[in-house]
């Protein structure tokens, strides 16, 4: 009999995997998925509390999204997308444009998460080098954010063990602190902090806004840095920040986006900020095909529009630019939201996760709790009183995987933040259970 694993640590290079270690741990065999369960082959299964990688949004296996692939493999499987079009990418950009409320106007296709942000990027610069202020040519963002691995998108993500090495490709940028409040930039605490972290941000604008094409940011939610879930009123602020003086906003919904904070798009917490841009992926497809979008305003739009030989035209794309196949999974995923009432279900959910959530709080290992919408996380510590982190020695969230695994549960960590990113069809059965089991595993290590 095949050992498919031993075949996997002889050939396959794995993403964000030491290859050494993988020798003792190695990649775990999944032979078929339903609903929030993976299978192994032997018929054990796996809660996937992590939505494998943050984008699986109505379960494995959903008839009416496989359907739909299979509909349009008959019809049309691929055709480029320069001066060709099809209908699913013109449904979809309609759709998308309709769920937005017109905040944004034009749709512009590509094919993951690093992608759509590197067009974002790329449109802002390119934006005020058409219209006349080339000077503007830095961004801005978050000291702990994370928009991606290709060098643009960690040009303006934080420096940390995943892309430190690269730093030397990287264009300059201006970084910020993080509104981390459990590890406070300004050493207060909610609420008597009035967001004093918003500070640095505003003398930055304040001082260099005709040097900066653009702000990014995660919405409510900084998932690589640890699920890092902050308050509304710094969102609220850096958006009017960017308004007054008159920096691009780019907000990166890239894992937040389609439900995940109990809204379709997080930035929906506050309906009264303006974006510029705003870019989707992981949740778009529900998991089952790669596909992203940077949604840009009519202003952004009317900045690229001109005779040809004025050279406004944003040369930019990929092969797969808005592949038919994964535009119909879309819309199929789209239609799921609709008529299974996705969102109206997982709203009556939320309350009773965030509850059960709460009996983490008192275990000696857990230093923070955070949650919203079908994100939780707890952040453990070796000391609750100062804070102190495990470090890269100890572990322990790797140990919490490991653990969890013989418990039916994907925990992978972000270093010793373990969380639970739900897919949005989990049941109340399935959530008090996956609580349950992890838990006993945190509680286990104590």
């Amino acid at each position: 009999m095949k050992d498919w694993q031993k075949t996997d640590l002889e050939y396959i290079w794995h993403p964000y995997t030491q290859a050494k270690e993988a020798r003792n741990l190695p990649p775990v065999l999944i032979e078929k998925a339903r609903g929030i369960k993976l299978y192994g082959t032997r018929g054990n299964f796996y809660y996937d509390t992590i939505s494998s990688w943050w984008c699986n949004v109505h379960g494995h296996n959903h008839p009416r999204i496989k359907e739909a692939i299979r509909k349009q493999v008959d019809t049309l499987e691929h055709v480029l997308f320069a001066g060709f079009t099809h209908k699913p990418a013109i449904q979809l950009a309609e759709q998308l444009i309709v769920l937005t409320k017109n905040k944004f106007n034009r749709v512009f296709f590509s094919d993951n998460g690093s992608t759509c942000v590197e067009v974002a990027l790329k449109m802002s610069f390119q934006y005020w080098h058409n219209t006349g202020k080339r000077e503007k040519t830095k961004f801005v963002s978050l000291d702990y954010g994370y928009h991606g691995d290709t060098i643009g998108a960690m040009s303006v993500s934080g420096l940390d063990l995943f892309n430190a090495v690269f730093s030397p490709l990287f264009y300059p940028s201006y970084k910020v602190p993080s509104p981390y409040c459990y590890r406070c930039p300004m050493e207060k605490k909610r609420p008597a902090c009035a967001i004093d972290c918003i500070k640095p941000l505003e003398r930055l604008l304040e001082h260099k806004h005709e040097e900066i094409c653009a702000m990014i940011i995660e919405p409510l939610v900084m998932g690589a840095a640890g699920m890092i879930i902050y308050p509304k009123e710094y969102l609220a602020k850096a958006a009017a920040l960017a308004k007054k003086y008159k920096v691009h906003l780019i907000l990166d919904e890239v894992a937040v986006g389609f439900g995940r904070t109990g809204k379709m798009f997080a930035y929906e917490h506050l309906p009264q900020i303006e974006a510029d841009f705003l870019c989707l992926s992981k949740g778009i497809t529900s998991g089952y095909l790669p596909l992203s979008v940077t949604l840009a305003s009519e202003k952004i739009f009317r900045g690229f529009y001109g005779d040809y030989e004025k050279r406004k035209t944003f040369f930019h794309g990929h092969t797969y630019t808005a592949n038919p196949v994964a535009c119909s999974a879309a819309l199929a995923s789209l239609k799921i939201f609709k008529e299974e009432k996705t969102l109206q279900k997982a709203e009556k959910l939320i309350p009773f996760f965030h509850q059960a959530l709460e009996k983490f709080r008192d275990l000696p290992l857990v230093g923070d709790l955070r949650y919203i919408g079908f994100i939780g996380a707890v952040e453990l510590v070796k000391d609750k009183k100062t804070k102190e982190s495990f470090g890269l020695k100890r572990r322990m969230g790797l140990e919490v995987y490991k653990r969890g695994l013989k418990e039916n549960l994907v925990l992978r960590p972000l270093g010793d933040i373990i969380y639970l990113f739900l897919p949005l069809c989990a049941s109340k059965a399935e959530i008090e259970d996956i609580l349950k089991k992890t838990y006993l595993v945190i509680k286990s290590l104590s």
